[in-house]
């Protein structure tokens, strides 16, 4: 039986020990709430703990600025004001939401006219079985150049496909996750990441050193080198350990026969693929030349990348609308926007879920909480006093716990780059090595937190095919992902120590003392 059941009894099969541990940690978190029910417990358990820190005097000191981190009492009558007040806003501010509904709007069109549909047939029947996979968790290391669309797009995706295919469809979402999430900083081109944590690391080491400067290309030999490690490791799990684990799929959705393309699919398929290309060329019009309508001022791509949520809704959009069009699918604009209209009535369940995620997040992060255990986190591995390879790795695994309470990469690096960087620099490490490791610990660990800001609608998009999955089913699902990822990326970052590979242009030649 492959339904996830509430019960939490173990899958059938299972005999091997790390089934019985897949199996013991899928029945603890099966054994959880509701998301919703977990998000509001979770909610009064931070409100509860910010009153009992702050009487406790709980404090921590800021390593960048100096200044003391002290617990917010949020019971009392001002923050009781403040969650009242601002509740409108928490939930308007939750950034997924509006990403996630800006590009569903685009997407809806393109599925409810049944472009996504055919152009899954085509995929399914182009590519070989054996390559399914192992493209699906590619595209979701490479989803990271549009920011976090992977999330949106390339999720349901995968389970679309392994459903289409006969195969498991939770198989297909978990290979997708893995990739987008896991593998997060993994990518064979630069991403709006690699300047963004370069532009802390740098003022951290400027500490030691005012004339120091970090490329934001410093990782990105590192990084392209771990994505078909990754992507290898990710098919290796989802065929091996997972599919074989979930048995076959018995859920609600039938599997539908896979029938040849009509004449009027394959002319709209066509249509469609020359408007995606002509989308494209227009964008790329803006955004190419120095002086493009995508470009900032002094010439740099910030505009491009801010507005990569806004381009999605078009490239889903106009291909989903021609399509219609040339099949008959769409008559007038009235059936437009009642395509609109559906999809954004069939994401009732997760904007309630959006809802109580982002207050469990607002309460976490106005309690300060959040902070202090990232502080006394990094400051106890800078007193433990290690040195060399059990340092650095250390290092990855405080960032990889951190990862679990606070979900944004740059915001736990503003943190832990002003104490680490000066740190190791002091040691003989380079600030672009512990860049690196920080990279690798703050990305195996996403699929496992519910922290993360998408871990509600992955569990949407599961439940669409198993009603009742809850969390402890879909962090037994990404535990082996985890798992790989890790003992794949720790030593080839050790391999890039020993053997003096340069981690990527604008690095230094030397970074170990």
């Amino acid at each position: 039986m492959s339904e996830a059941r509430s019960d939490g009894a173990a899958r059938s099969g299972a005999t091997g020990w790390a089934d019985r541990i897949l199996n013991f940690v899928e029945r603890t978190g099966n054994r959880l709430p509701d998301p919703i029910t977990l998000f509001v417990i979770l909610m009064g358990m931070v409100l509860v703990a910010s009153w009992l820190s702050y009487m406790l005097g709980a404090a921590a000191t800021h390593p960048g600025t100096g200044e003391e981190i002290r617990a917010v009492n949020l019971l009392t009558g001002d923050n009781i004001q403040r969650i009242l007040v601002e509740m409108p806003r928490t939930f308007t501010d939750f950034p997924p939401l509006g990403l996630v509904l800006v590009v569903m709007i685009g997407i809806g069109v393109a599925e409810r006219t049944g472009l996504i549909e055919t152009a899954l047939k085509a995929f399914v029947r182009s590519v070989p079985g054996w390559l399914v996979t192992f493209a699906i968790v590619l595209g979701g290391l490479l989803s990271s150049l549009a920011v976090d669309a992977g999330y949106v797009v390339l999720i349901p995706l995968g389970a679309v496909i392994f459903h289409g295919m006969g195969r498991h469809p939770i198989a297909g979402l978990a290979a997708a996750f893995a990739g987008v999430s896991g593998g997060f900083s993994a990518n064979l081109f630069l991403t709006a990441l690699d300047p963004l944590l370069a532009g802390f690391t740098e003022p951290a080491a400027q500490l030691l050193d005012p004339t120091y400067r970090v490329d934001p290309t410093a990782n990105w030999g590192l990084m392209a080198a771990l994505v078909p490690v990754f992507t290898l490791g990710a098919t290796w799990v989802t065929e091996r350990i997972l599919e074989p684990r979930l048995g076959e799929y018995t859920g609600g959705l039938e599997v539908e026969e896979q029938e040849s393309l009509t004449s009027e699919e394959v002319r709209g398929l066509w249509a469609a693929a020359a408007t995606v290309l002509l989308t494209l060329a227009v964008i790329g019009w803006m955004a190419i030349p120095v002086d493009g309508a995508l470009r900032g001022d002094d010439g740099d791509i910030a505009p491009l990348l801010s507005s990569i949520v806004a381009l999605m809704l078009f490239v889903f959009f106009l291909p989903g609308l021609v399509y219609g069009l040339v099949t008959g699918k769409i008559k007038n604009d009235r059936e437009v926007a009642a395509m609109t209209s559906e999809t954004m009535a069939s994401m009732g369940a997760y904007i309630v879920l959006a809802f109580v995620a982002a207050h469990f997040i607002a309460f976490f992060n106005w309690s300060n909480l959040g902070l202090i255990v990232a502080i006394s986190g990094a400051s106890g591995l800078e007193a433990v006093g290690f040195t060399g390879i059990p340092l650095v790795v250390s290092f990855i695994f405080v960032s990889a716990t951190i990862n679990l309470f606070i979900g944004s990469a740059s915001a736990k690096w503003a943190i832990m780059a002003p104490v680490f960087v000066p740190m190791l620099m002091l040691l003989g490490y380079s600030p672009e090595l512990t860049q690196a490791a920080y990279r690798i610990g703050d990305s195996f660990t996403n699929i496992l937190t519910p922290l993360l800001p998408y871990y509600p609608l992955v569990i949407i998009f599961a439940q669409k095919y198993e009603k009742d999955i809850g969390l402890g089913t879909l962090i037994s699902a990404m535990l082996p992902y985890s798992v790989v990822f890790a003992l794949t990326a720790i030593p080839m970052l050790v391999i890039w120590m020993v053997f003096g590979i340069p981690l990527g242009p604008g690095a230094p030649m030397e970074y170990l003392p």
